[in-house]
């Protein structure tokens, strides 16, 4: 009798890939419809071609509000896979049922078979108890993988009807489910038996839905593009490495390279080569694994499996072995396969290697017929062009050829395509010599994220450009130091335009950011567009000059807003070095920017954060350091450094000072001397505390100066200028070291001497 059967599965299962061909080849059905996305029925064919597993249908959305890329990925052993190959064999008609990645119902997801355990986590923690499991894999594994696989149909239906239960669907699952029943429907009516391959948390609600005649004739409408969207899918080579649960991909099964095997050879098999794989991969790395450990590991897998009532060892069975074997250290964090996710910080090294070998190397390739998108051909066609071979390349920006290559690269950079790797160049036109140096690679992966890259666009200038704007559309809540970023990158890319609508969105940020640092870090790099880049095409450009206008008031305003944390560390004042920073940038904006910049404004600012005792100390002084290089001197520096020389503060003052007026500050004597007068009439207690502020005060300094600096120094203590150099250069014990070291001797002298045990010749 002629019907439907529905098969529900979990995604990249083999048992449930062997159950599924086992099914289509028995029952010969007329129809076979997969859960994947409906709008690529008309290319289903493309899927039978020769390509060599794992593959995915990529597909790249893209309207005026949202961005969204999907994979749907087959492997060998997954269910879909089979269920279409399998289908063709038979002579059925093959169609996909679900919804296109693009619809709204699965807008959040980036693969469509991506685990719905979470939405029954109560039942499975229930069975994973009733069982003795200690995750829901090696339940899995135990009901199915390594199970008879006699009556596995029956176990099927009921694991995922329980699973199931009553829950209702969400509002997504519903409407794809809904339009899966509607295509299960046309099937029936269309006569001859029907198999049908969803993932089991659907198939319920499918035997429910089917069985209800909607009154419709013919196939379902696909549905259409919203107005002004466009859309693109394509098959894209994948890789275990993406498939792996362990590298953070949410799929039906982890592991891709042991389930391979399992499909393959069998569980027995499977366990026997990932056990022989960890030895290889370890003894590789020159760890020691003999063969006596590998039979310890293979009688507790063993053992191990007799206990959790496996038939024969499964895949935790196997790991829980060979770590008993081979991990002889304490274990800093959870074993990981008793969870999904990436592997944690600390995990062991050797479990580390046990991972990489289940997850294996493979990566798929297409048939050489598979049609590929604009994209590939416009980006072999500039690659050649420009002569981009393999290789290193060095390109001179100041020629045309040169900065034509270059603009060609960034923008596979930006997208990014595999294989394009800058090792050096500036990242902005303020640089004396302009040359890059790339590095260009056969690498694997350059087809698939040409694919999926074609989702920006047709061309690779489209393609860049609409990389760039999403970055900056995904950047609207983020500091402008980010998107500032994102300027720099598309005047690289020689986008003008994208610069120009850049600038735009920046000039309004800037008004709402209050965080220094990046606003700091935006003017550096807008200035530099300003000031230096005609090789790059922004130089003195309007908008640029104006969103640096509008950048110097504001960081201005915060500062004088700031005031110092009691009791917090130079560290933690107001951000650090961010607000300094801030102020370097001030300092070159108003030296070299747009002429109408306040400058007065500037400085009235300047000259209240400086003599504000609630200021952190670094501000103030980096306030007195952007008066003097504006070319307003205070009257006597020597007495501002004695005035600001509290052992707690002075480091981060001078710090200030000389981070915005180095040169100024060595050009005048009475700062050195003031310093020095500071720290001599300190006692080693007060040294000890004021001594990192200093060393990171100094720190400004390149070695030639320090150098000058220490020589500065020896003479105002009547030593010759011989020493400085072996001053700078250091070398014995650290002087935090000397400084607690004769600090600990004044305390012990000072406790001896109010014992009366010291007297005075020891003195």
């Amino acid at each position: 009798m002629m019907g439907v059967t529905i098969i529900g599965v979990r995604h990249h299962s083999p048992a449930c890939a062997r159950h599924v061909g086992a099914v289509i080849a028995a029952v010969r059905p007329r129809h076979v419809l997969v859960e994947g996305p409906a709008d690529f029925n008309d290319r289903i064919g493309e899927l039978l071609l020769d390509h060599r597993p794992p593959i995915a249908i990529f597909t790249g959305y893209r309207d005026g509000a949202r961005m969204h890329s999907s994979w749907s990925p087959m492997c060998d052993y997954s269910p879909e896979w089979v269920a279409l190959q399998e289908g063709a064999r038979v002579g059925a008609q093959l169609r996909f049922i679900d919804l296109p990645a693009w619809h709204p119902a699965l807008a959040d997801r980036q693969n469509r078979y991506a685990d719905a355990d979470q939405r029954y986590d109560r039942a499975m923690t229930r069975l994973q108890a009733d069982f003795g499991a200690a995750s829901a894999d090696a339940l899995w594994d135990r009901v199915f993988e390594v199970a008879d696989p006699s009556g596995i149909g029956e176990r099927l239906t009921a694991w995922f009807e329980m699973l199931r239960g009553d829950a209702a669907a969400d509002e997504s699952d519903a409407a794809r489910e809904a339009h899966m029943a509607s295509w299960v429907r046309a099937a029936r009516r269309d006569g001859g038996d029907v198999v049908v391959v969803t993932g089991g948390f659907h198939a319920p609600a499918l035997e429910r839905l089917a069985r209800d005649d909607d009154g419709c004739s013919g196939w379902p409408q696909v549905p259409s593009l919203p107005e002004g969207a466009q859309a693109a899918s394509y098959l894209v080579p994948f890789s275990f490495r993406r498939l792996d649960a362990f590298s953070g991909y949410q799929s039906g099964m982890p592991s891709p390279g042991y389930y391979q095997r399992v499909w393959e050879e069998g569980p027995r098999a499977a366990g026997d080569g990932l056990m022989a794989d960890v030895a290889a991969r370890l003894r590789a790395r020159r760890q020691p694994v003999s063969t006596a450990d590998l039979i310890s590991a293979r009688v507790m897998a063993e053992g191990l499996a007799g206990l959790r009532g496996n038939r024969v060892p499964a895949r935790t069975d196997v790991l829980d072995g060979l770590t008993s074997a081979l991990v002889t250290e304490a274990l800093d964090v959870p074993l990981p396969w008793g969870r999904r996710g990436a592997i944690r910080a600390a995990t062991d090294p050797v479990v580390v290697e046990m991972v990489a070998a289940l997850s294996g190397e493979a990566t798929g390739s297409l048939a050489e017929a598979t049609p590929l998108p604009p994209l590939w051909h416009d980006v072999d066609a500039e690659i050649s062009r420009c002569a981009l071979g393999p290789g290193e390349h060095r390109i001179s920006l100041l020629s045309p050829s040169g900065l034509d290559r270059s603009r060609v690269l960034h923008r596979l950079r930006v997208l990014p395509i595999a294989g394009f790797q800058r090792l050096e160049g500036p990242w902005s036109g303020s640089e004396e010599v302009l040359e890059e140096i790339w590095r260009i690679e056969d690498d694997e992966m350059r087809r698939p994220s040409i694919i999926e890259a074609s989702g920006f666009g047709a061309t690779l200038h489209d393609a860049a450009m609409a990389a760039l704007t999403q970055r900056a559309a995904d950047l609207a809540a983020e500091p402008v130091a980010a998107a500032s970023a994102v300027l720099m990158d598309a005047a690289l890319c020689g986008l003008g335009d994208l610069t120009g609508s850049l600038v735009g969105s920046l000039r309004a940020g800037i008004g709402r950011e209050n965080d220094l640092g990046s606003l700091g870090a935006c003017l550096s790099s807008m200035l530099t567009l300003w000031r230096h880049d005609r090789v790059l095409g922004s130089a003195g450009g309007e908008g640029l000059g104006a969103a640096v206008r509008a950048c110097v008031p504001r960081i201005m305003w915060l500062v004088e807003g700031l005031r110092e944390i009691p009791g917090a560390g130079p560290s933690d004042q107001s951000g650090g070095r961010a607000p300094v920073a801030a102020l370097a940038a001030v300092r070159d904006a108003v030296a070299s920017g747009p002429e109408d910049i306040d400058r007065a404004a500037v400085l009235a600012v300047c000259r209240r954060t400086w003599s504000d005792d609630r200021a952190p100390a670094r501000l103030r002084g980096a306030a007195l350091g952007l008066c003097w290089a504006m070319g307003k001197a205070p009257a006597d520096p020597g007495r501002q450094v004695r005035a600001s020389s509290r052992p707690q503060t002075v480091g981060d003052w001078l710090f200030g000072l000389f981070a915005l007026a180095r040169d100024e500050a060595v050009d005048d004597p009475s700062v050195m001397r003031a310093v020095d007068e500071v720290i001599t009439a300190m006692g080693p207690e007060e040294f000890l505390v004021c001594l990192p502020g200093l060393r990171e005060a100094f720190s400004v300094f390149p070695p030639a100066e320090r150098q000058s600096l220490a020589a500065v120094v020896l003479s105002l203590h009547g030593t010759g200028t011989a020493g400085a150099s072996a001053l700078v250069r250091g070398g014995g014990p650290a002087p935090e070291l000397v400084a607690e070291a004769l600090a600990a001797e004044a305390r012990a002298e000072a406790l001896l001497s109010s014992a009366g045990l010291l007297g005075d010749h020891d003195g």
